[in-house]
């Protein structure tokens, strides 16, 4: 096991910047995920990680040793590829013995009859045999030792080449969106599979990926990455609720959080769609905010509203989306200035039953869930005012 230490971190191609000083330490034994959507640069830093690119500018330390200018082989880490990268003309037990060959075998030990023959050879084959059935069997590969790619499943490559990797007993995994070329359920399948197998070898795993679910249900924490800058990095719940940036909220989540105009008045509160919500901003200046709503943050009521007031939108149903277990209703409100926001509310269908195209509706957000930002968008302190102020806006 061993912590990743990475010090402003900087690459370019073709002139054009795609890490910007990245800076990040991952603890020793932990899960990281490295998320943000494509060409944001995370593929190209776990590559710089594992020494398959060279960086412009920065360091990088595994285990509290410089890795600067040493090569792949010897920074003791594997890297499982989006591809899988397994050698067709390959069975599995030979793709997977071959990583322990290439290292515990000589050149000429390796040699087909000769090396065979050499008495270390044959005692190195033989626990090299050994930790890859070991392998094998804790992946439940072992019963397609003999087949070779082409013969297996997405999801029996995929823990192919994990095996490949875990073969080698290294200090620190690295992942290249490994899911990504399974079908839907299997992919939820084989989150946990990798979760688990983090909990058992407690080794340091950096996981790259676009996808959020991936990302939220298995990391210890999750960096988020925008235009070649890591923007915040926290445990997953934290990073959900507690957004530093718009742009994080609007990236993490779905359905995408709900966004409103609003301004920041003299006396502190909150203007929204033309109405004073009662939230109270301590010491920022009056200017413009950005509002943002998750869409399990809103309450629906049947009943229109008059006006905006109180946390409160009256709306239009304009879509339905039946999901089962929920219900995402999609609808218009005015957002002030005689503009029209579309929003979206998770609800139970218990709730959203009975509604339909077209109704009119009043879509309340719970205060303690309202995030918002400032025009550089980042994250400000809000909240609720004193019961007696909300009355007050109430019978106005």
């Amino acid at each position: 096991m061993a912590a990743v230490e990475l010090a402003a971190i900087a690459k370019s191609f073709a002139g054009t910047a795609v890490l910007r000083g990245v800076s990040l330490d991952i603890r020793d034994g932990e899960f990281l995920t490295l998320v943000g959507p494509s060409g944001c640069g995370k593929s190209t830093l776990l590559r710089i990680i594992a020494g398959l690119e060279t960086p412009d500018g920065g360091t990088i330390r595994i285990g509290g040793r410089s890795v600067d200018g040493v090569p792949p082989k010897r920074r003791d880490v594997a890297m499982v590829f989006q591809s899988y990268a397994l050698y067709p003309y390959m069975t599995v037990r030979q793709n997977l013995a071959l990583p322990l060959e290439m290292r515990r075998l000589s050149t000429i030990e390796r040699l087909p009859l000769v090396g065979r023959l050499l008495p270390g050879a044959r005692r190195k084959r033989r626990q090299i045999e050994a930790d890859v059935t070991a392998v094998a069997a804790a992946l439940s590969i072992a019963h397609l030792l003999e087949r070779r790619p082409a013969q297996l499943s997405g999801g029996q490559r995929q823990r192919t080449a994990l095996g490949r990797a875990m073969v080698r007993h290294p200090q620190v995994f690295l992942m290249d969106e490994p899911l990504s070329n399974l079908d839907a359920n299997l992919r939820v399948e084989a989150r946990t599979e990798i979760a688990e197998l983090h909990r058992r070898l407690k080794t340091t795993f950096i996981y790259v990926t676009h996808d959020q679910a991936e990302a939220m249900t298995m990391a210890d924490r999750v960096a988020v990455m925008l235009d070649g800058e890591i923007i915040q990095v926290a445990p997953p719940q934290q990073i959900y609720d507690g957004p530093a940036e718009l742009r994080v909220a609007q990236f993490i989540g779905t359905p995408k959080i709900n966004v409103l105009a609003g301004r920041i008045n003299a006396t502190g509160g909150i203007d929204v769609a033309g109405g004073s919500w009662p939230l109270a901003v301590a010491g920022a200046e009056a200017g413009s905010v950005s509002i943002g709503i998750r869409a399990e943050a809103w309450e629906i009521d049947k009943e229109p509203a008059k006006r905006a007031q109180g946390c409160l939108l009256p709306g239009r149903v304009r879509h339905l989306e039946h999901l089962g277990a929920e219900t995402l209703v999609h609808f218009v409100a005015d957002s002030g200035a005689g503009a029209e926001a579309r929003l979206v509310a998770r609800v139970e269908p218990v709730i959203a039953a009975g509604l339909s195209m077209g109704a009119a509706i009043s879509a309340r957000a719970k205060p303690d869930r309202i995030l918002v930002f400032d025009a550089a968008g980042k994250r400000i302190p809000v909240s609720a005012e004193p019961a007696s102020t909300l009355r007050q806006v109430a019978n106005a």
